[in-house]
């Protein structure tokens, strides 16, 4: 074993016995409550794993709020506390900072910029994000990859089958086994800044004609398989907007609809992670909010073309009433065993995804139902009849489907926005022909040679 392969080991070592001791005590007490006869204190167990995954940072942390965010995956008090953890980990120093450039860049890489920025402008659970100047003077966002990540991660997908044994031990309404694969699929990309570089330029491809989406460049000859450099993308936050005008935030939630739907039903490609730090608002020249910057291209995921059929022929079948396009939509999809009491459960949740794109009138995404109850009706509606009907799997193409809709749903929320999201909808699919997807994704995956997402 050679020295690097030994801290590697190490590393990866390590981070096992810290995660398991921090997970594995969550799971002792879960299973010494069950010995005992006592009834389970899932909001004082559910604490205690928030607790341990906080302290730890990393990829588990984002694991962890990837779970709370699919419906069911976890029970309720844990997706609360796991809600509150924030994807802040403690910054790299200066003195660290300089010999990972050198690694990625060389020696006298410094020299390779007219300023580089020595505080971190953003921290984050893979990586932080410094500002600088080419020698030209363009501005630029310089994301390095905090060091082991790799041994991290595997370290941590190894722990995950952990939370999901926590989760099976008080239910086993959902078997999460394909779900623990697509994550580490996903988070195993994550890791790879060369594959989110060509994410970036795929994006740019899709959106070149969206004026109000705008994707920036980067800079190939200052990035590396742990850094990538892009264009940085001034723009304020989108919580700082949700008391304008109702135009400028029908425009902004327009602007998130289209950037999430409109690659995905031509090109069948979804950014995963709507999360509220990965876009921002940029001003028209005016000082008016005109459209959002579209920054983080890590959790992107490229569905086979029948993935996409199915999503429409799901859609198509809800509002047409037609139960066998249904049926051939939830097949299509992965799912198995299907029967009519099945589906009939599936339906809820889908009914409740596809509800204002099935509204043909302007609304509010949540209509009239309070934020903090949004969803929740469905989503115990499901689970209390999946524990009737025994486990269902879910396919794996549907995690990060899923947490795309709830995640695009709660930055609508957040706007309060009035929109009609049928029509929107509908303009996505106009003329919707999976032939055609298929064709359009391989010609822009072939153009920036990429290939398609693992599991497609």
């Amino acid at each position: 074993m050679s020295d690097n392969e030994a801290n590697r080991f190490s590393a990866r070592a390590a981070r096992y016995a810290k995660v398991g001791t921090r997970v594995g005590g969550v799971a002792a007490r879960v299973a010494s409550q069950r010995f005992l006869g006592a009834k389970p204190d899932r909001s004082g167990n559910a604490l205690a794993l928030a607790s341990a995954l906080g302290g730890l940072k990393g990829p588990i942390m984002k694991v962890a709020q990837l779970l709370a965010t699919i419906p069911d995956a976890v029970p309720p008090e844990y997706a609360a506390e796991l809600m509150k953890l924030q994807s802040e980990a403690p910054p790299m120093g200066w003195a660290f900072v300089k010999r990972r450039m050198q690694a990625e860049l060389g020696a006298g890489w410094e020299q390779r910029f007219k300023t580089f920025e020595h505080q971190p402008a953003a921290a984050a659970s893979l990586g932080q994000v410094h500002r600088a100047e080419a020698l030209d003077g363009s501005p630029l966002a310089c994301k390095l990859q905090y060091p082991d990540m790799q041994s991290a991660v595997e370290a941590d997908l190894s722990q995950l089958q952990l939370l999901f044994k926590l989760r099976k031990r008080f239910d086993p309404a959902i078997d999460t086994s394909e779900m623990g694969v697509e994550i580490g699929a996903r988070l195993r990309e994550e890791l790879d800044y060369g594959r989110e570089a060509k994410h970036a330029a795929l994006y740019d491809i899709m959106l070149k004609d969206e004026p109000s989406i705008r994707v920036p460049k980067v800079w190939p000859e200052l990035s590396s398989g742990r850094l990538l450099t892009m264009q940085w993308m001034e723009g304020s936050k989108m919580l700082s907007h949700t008391e304008d005008s109702l135009a400028i935030r029908n425009k902004l939630a327009t602007a998130m609809f289209t950037a999430w739907w409109f690659p995905f039903s031509r090109f069948g490609v979804i950014h995963g992670d709507p999360h509220l730090g990965n876009y921002t608002v940029f001003d028209d020249a005016k000082g008016k909010a005109a459209g959002i910057n579209l920054l983080d291209y890590g959790c992107i995921r490229i569905f086979p073309p029948s993935f996409v059929g199915g999503v429409v022929d799901l859609y198509r079948g809800l509002h047409e009433g037609d139960e066998a396009r249904v049926v051939h939509a939830y097949e299509t999809w992965g799912f198995k065993r299907l029967t009519k009491p099945l589906i009939d459960v599936l339906n809820i949740w889908a009914r409740f995804i596809y509800g204002p794109l099935l509204d043909d009138r302007v609304r509010t995404i949540a209509d009239g139902v309070k934020p903090a109850e949004y969803g929740r009706k469905q989503a115990f509606q499901v689970h209390q009849a999946l524990k009737k009907l025994g486990p269902v799997q879910v396919p794996r193409e549907f995690v990060f489907m899923d947490r795309a809709a709830v995640g695009l749903g709660a930055v609508f929320l957040h706007l309060a926005a009035e929109l009609n999201f049928y029509r929107l909808f509908n303009e996505a699919i106009e003329n919707f022909d999976v032939t055609q997807v298929a064709a359009r994704q391989t010609a822009a995956l072939d153009r920036i040679g990429l290939k398609p997402s693992t599991g497609s």
